[in-house]
């Protein structure tokens, strides 16, 4: 018998289940270690008789177990997919035992067992993003860690609400999008103001150690920690209750010399905003190859393909989020992880297939074209070709910092790669919002709501990949469309790893990082009303798998880091932003 993204006993024990013949609680350290839940139930039952009482079964066997499966993964013998599909026995053998345990306190007034900790989790306010979230609170659980988790969007006052009525020993907050940054530092902030001492541990993609030292610990008394990893989280908590002072003493001696280090570091070395601009990239447009579009205006495709979208899936970034480093297709031959990511893909590929064939994310995207020129580092978008009426205007900011290898630059905004007004040139800019849908979401809940973390966490993997690709996919065609795709003759590789002409730029990244310039995109897009993605009050898109940007066709369009930029251009900028010039 095989579940849903499971591992068959025979899969994994083909000399005929020899360790069956083993004691109950062998076997049951062996279904936890190799993540086999073909057994459970019954082993579960014959331990419980054999030890009386339920409670004893969970604090003995299985938490043995448990504490085997964390031993190994300390000593990097096993991996962050296998310590979750521990979880998902231990999950399967306490609902197992839940029953009996009810009833038995129900019987006798008793209390069930005691954790190592109580640990209060949340995605921010304003972001929607929870698989490493989820992740860390999977691998807590497994180490007798009792988790609430509050899900996504969630306000600092539920959090803080939550931690003091259920006397949480330690509170978790995560984020993906840089406004979340932000929030934490807010959150950090009100946990002062209301005299908490409880520890808050940061994490996310966007959260740092030194963002953590500069801007969250100075806000709060109480223990501040970045975790990096969900594999570190165990740690810290143990050492946050076992050792608080300390381990305390040394954070804070690394967060105060990385306050130190920053502070008295050169400031960057940054030209005026006018030599900048002045060493910016330059075309010659009057002789410049444009793209010119098929179709202008906005483009909705609805019940796209998932199996022709599947094909642009890059993998590397699946592994990733499991902590497995390495780039897919090598990453399955890795010495060290290798077998632990091909047990991972194959189960990925079959939970895909399963997607394709039930068609179970909803796979959407809008797409759009307009006149467009170049206003120095901003770009203006036309209602048509006459270039009178003017629809929107995209701001961008242009790179400063003095750069060691090319000093005299270019120094790059997105603006350059757009035909000036004063050209005389006809140029066009486009705009894009993918997504898998809520469909993911709702998909992995039906797993999760059976247990089963492991293959929802998959899932959720699987409809992040998907958005990407239905980015890639969609880019393909606008790049055809435009006509300087029609002769392109490249590999799937080849296009993931974008050797193809012309830039999809997102908001919030590198190139263009104000992620207020989405509303621009929304209204131009009507995205909440074409493919169903809104944004959150902190501009994170929601459904959470779903991706967004500007498409650039220029030969030398490229990706690059806008960096620091001094005072001046900070107030151009807001003033750009803010005229009432700038539709």
């Amino acid at each position: 018998a095989r579940g849903e993204g499971g591992t068959t006993a025979a899969a994994v024990d083909p000399d005929k289940l020899a360790w069956r013949t083993q004691s109950v609680e062998k076997r049951i350290e062996h279904a936890l270690v190799r993540g086999v839940t073909d057994f459970v139930d019954q082993d579960v039952e014959e331990a419980r008789q054999k030890l009386g009482r339920p409670i004893n079964v969970i604090e003995g066997p299985l938490m043995d177990g448990m504490k085997v499966v964390g031993e190994l993964f300390g000593a990097g013998r096993m991996f962050l997919p296998q310590v979750v599909k521990s979880a998902r026995v231990m999950k399967k053998a306490v609902a197992y035992l839940n029953p009996f345990m009810d009833a038995e306190k129900a019987a006798s007034g008793g209390t069930g067992r005691s954790s190592a900790g109580k640990f209060v989790i949340a995605t921010v306010k304003g972001d929607v993003h929870d698989i490493g979230k989820n992740i860390v609170g999977v691998v807590l659980a497994c180490n007798n860690y009792e988790v609430i988790d509050l899900g996504v969007m969630v306000s600092v006052e539920k959090i803080l609400e939550t931690a003091l009525r259920e006397k949480a020993d330690i509170i978790g907050m995560s984020g993906l999008i840089t406004p979340s940054l932000d929030e934490m530092v807010s959150n950090a902030a009100q946990m002062q103001r209301r005299g908490l001492t409880v520890p808050l541990i940061v994490g996310g993609a966007t959260t740092s150690r030194l963002h953590t030292a500069l801007k969250i610990a100075p806000q709060y008394n109480g223990p501040v920690v970045y975790v990096k990893d969900a594999s570190l989280a165990v740690g810290v908590c143990n050492s946050l209750l076992n050792d608080r002072a300390n381990y305390m003493a040394r954070v804070r001696a690394e967060q105060a010399a990385d306050r130190e280090n920053y502070l008295g570091r050169d400031k960057a070395d940054l030209l005026t905003l006018a030599d900048a601009r002045s060493r910016a990239f330059a075309t010659d447009w009057a002789a410049a190859d444009i793209a010119v579009p098929e179709t202008l205006g906005r483009q909705v495709y609805l019940d796209i393909d998932p199996a022709a979208v599947a094909e642009y899936i890059d993998w590397s970034p699946f592994f990733w989020a499991w902590e497995l480093k390495g780039k897919f297709p090598a990453i399955l031959t890795n010495e060290k992880w290798g077998a632990q990511a091909t047990e991972l893909y194959d189960e990925a590929r079959r939970l895909l297939d399963r997607v394709i064939r039930e068609r179970r994310f909803g796979l959407k995207a809008v797409v759009g074209f307009w006149p467009a020129n170049a206003v120095g580092d901003d770009v203006e978008l036309y209602a048509d070709e006459s270039r009178k009426e003017r629809l929107a205007t995209l701001h961008f900011q242009r790179q400063q910092k003095r750069k060691i290898i090319n000093p005299e630059g270019p120094y790059y905004s997105l603006s350059d790669f757009v035909a000036p007004k004063s050209s005389g040139r006809a140029d066009y800019v486009g705009a894009f919002a993918v997504t898998a849908g809520y469909e993911v979401e709702a998909f992995a809940k039906t797993f999760r709501d059976k247990g089963d973390d492991y293959s929802a966490i998959i899932v959720q993997a699987l409809g992040d990949r998907m958005a990407e690709a239905l980015a890639e996919y969609m880019h393909k065609q606008v790049r055809v469309q435009c006509g300087y795709g029609k002769d392109e003759e490249l590999s799937i590789a080849e296009i993931i790893a974008e050797k193809y002409r012309g830039i999809r730029p997102a908001h919030g990244y590198p190139s263009c990082p104000d992620h207020k310039e989405k509303l621009t995109v929304w209204s131009l897009l009507d995205v909440d009303n074409t493919v169903g993605i809104s944004l959150t009050e902190s501009l994170a898109m929601n459904p959470p798998s779903s991706v967004s940007g500007l498409y650039f066709a220029h030969p030398e369009s490229r990706y690059f880091e806008v960096g620091p930029v001094d005072q001046e251009q900070k107030s151009d900028y807001t003033a750009r932003i803010t005229s009432k010039k700038s539709i």
